[in-house]
């Protein structure tokens, strides 16, 4: 695998990470200890994966991997990550970014990309917002945002992440024709990001909103959960204008 530049070397530079991060993230950044696979797979494999943005300029994706990809997918808040390892196996000519700050997540999504030996995958473990703001206008051509965290308390709204900073970003990442697809299980943000998204000058509803997934949908653990506890989801697609 081609590697980034990376200091996350350590629990201390875990520490690290969560005391620099440039904005303020809502929500936990680490949960239970890591097992032992998982701690390793965390000094071992995120150093190699790990994305370094340029202190100037912007950063261009496609130099994130060993040969150039086809195009560039990006998955915001990847959870577990199997659903972003799933397209990569599907995918092995596109180049796959995953932005997910809950460290537990990320060593998740390690363990296939170990055990599939998955080399399309690259990870920016913090602020997407971030990462966003420093990839080239256009460079993206399909963006994940899938069962975030609704932050269902009215005085929380302005956490969630569709809103109108945010789809500014996305639409200025995305390229013209490329697809934003969001999920939810929690009716208020259901109705709050369709509401935001068809404000928006700079997307076109493409699918949805709807009670069933679109037809290359890929099963993440979070809307198992749902069905599992009678929550109906609810899919969409936008392309960007």
């Amino acid at each position: 695998m081609g590697t980034a530049r990376s200091g996350f070397r350590s629990q201390t530079g875990i520490r690290t990470l969560i005391a620099t991060a440039p904005q303020r993230l809502y929500g936990r950044r680490k949960g239970r200890p890591l097992r032992t696979r998982k701690a390793r797979l965390m000094e071992d494999w995120l150093p190699k994966l790990q994305i370094a943005l340029p202190e100037k300029g912007t950063l261009d994706p496609h130099t994130l991997f060993p040969s150039k990809p086809r195009t560039i997918w990006l998955e915001i808040g990847f959870g577990g990550g199997e659903h972003l390892a799933a397209r990569a196996k599907q995918h092995p000519d596109i180049g796959f970014i995953g932005a997910e700050p809950f460290l537990n997540g990320i060593a998740s999504l390690l363990v296939p990309i170990e055990d599939q030996r998955l080399a399309n995958i690259r990870i920016f473990p913090d602020d997407a917002r971030v990462l966003l703001d420093a990839l080239p206008e256009g460079s993206i051509s399909r963006c994940f945002l899938l069962f975030p965290d609704p932050w269902p308390k009215a005085r929380h709204a302005k956490r969630r992440f569709i809103g109108p900073e945010n789809i500014a970003r996305l639409a200025r990442a995305l390229c013209p024709g490329g697809e934003l697809r969001l999920a939810t299980d929690d009716p208020k943000l259901a109705l709050w990001m369709r509401e935001h998204m068809e404000a928006s000058e700079n997307f076109a509803p493409h699918f949805g909103p709807s009670g069933e997934p679109p037809p290359d949908w890929i099963s993440t653990r979070y809307e198992r959960k749902a069905l599992k506890a009678s929550r109906k989801p609810v899919y969409s697609d936008y392309r960007r204008r």
